[in-house]
């Protein structure tokens, strides 16, 4: 294959990923065709990647990077993530993510804050996050695997953290379950928009992204610096990588030539019918904007 068919044919996981041309040019055949973004193969993988990205949504804008997430290399038995190499980052993904006792005693999945039965593991330069007893296996790669021990051993002195236990505790179990019952939390739906979050970030310094059930049943979907419509429609929709979502209604001037004014398209999800109602805030913010993070850096570690 030519080097611009090469490059065609990359075009969009790359978009969607971060992925490099380089490190995909080892998946392409003697074809022109895209190359694919793999679907997780079981079911618990797509859970815990549900979990941890609704999750770490609470992140909000740090970065260019939405979720702080640089690259993302989707697999079918797991995924792996490189993250951004700052120290704050890895602290509030540890906090959003670690399993601890809430004080809550009412609905089961607020008995247990982060994500219920998740565990980790460090390999090498690696972190490893998985659930006991499960195939699933979300991988963290990009910045020192040390900073992951000795910020969980400081949060150990002000949480109840269950990672020390090797099986799933009885709250973690109720919580899990409930959460799989009440299909807040569709896998079909969120782990394909996992691996493809960086189709979500816009060309600006700072991205965030954020989603949740709405009222009513649908989904929402918020960016605060989205890329222009027409790229998330291609790349989440009807373009080769995409994930088949179908454009319902859209109050956009596009293809975006003005800067300010909130985007809004309502999405279907032809495979779970679910509504996904997306926002684009176009709040223009600039690198000063990101909450000082040289200085929050500075507090990761007490």
């Amino acid at each position: 294959m030519n080097h611009p068919m090469a490059l065609a044919a990359t075009e969009d996981r790359r978009r969607s990923t971060g992925e490099s041309h380089q490190a995909l040019y080892a998946l392409l055949g003697d074809h022109d065709q895209p190359i694919t973004i793999p679907a997780a193969r079981h079911a618990e993988q797509a859970r815990l990647e549900t979990a941890v990205f609704l999750n770490v949504c609470k992140l909000g804008g740090l970065s260019s990077h939405p979720l702080s997430i640089v690259r993302v290399r989707p697999e079918e038995d797991r995924l792996t993530l490189q993250l951004l190499d700052e120290p704050y980052i890895i602290r509030c993904w540890i906090d959003f993510l670690l399993p601890r006792i809430s004080s809550d005693s009412g609905d089961p999945r607020n008995r247990i804050c982060g994500v219920a039965g998740l565990r980790y593991r460090r390999e090498g330069s690696t972190l490893v996050l998985y659930r006991p007893r499960t195939l699933a296996r979300i991988v963290l790669t990009g910045f020192n695997s040390r900073w992951w021990e000795r910020i969980t051993d400081l949060i150990k002195q002000d949480y109840q953290l269950l990672q020390d236990q090797p099986h799933w505790t009885p709250d973690e179990r109720a919580a899990y379950a409930a959460t799989v019952a009440s299909a807040r939390e569709p896998e079909q739906l969120f782990s394909p928009l996992f691996r493809r979050i960086r189709a979500t970030a816009g060309p600006g310094p700072v991205n965030s992204t954020d989603a949740w059930q709405a009222v009513g049943g649908s989904f929402r979907l918020e960016a605060t610096d989205g890329p222009p419509c027409p790229d998330l429609i291609h790349l989440l929709g009807d373009g080769p990588t995409g994930l088949g979502w179908r454009g319902e209604h859209k109050m956009c001037t596009c293809l975006c030539d003005h800067t300010h004014g909130t985007r809004n398209i309502d999405f279907r999800d032809p495979a779970t019918g679910r509504e996904v109602q997306y926002s684009n805030g176009r709040w223009g913010r600039t690198a000063d904007d990101r909450h000082a993070l040289d200085e929050l850096n500075e507090t990761a570690f007490v």
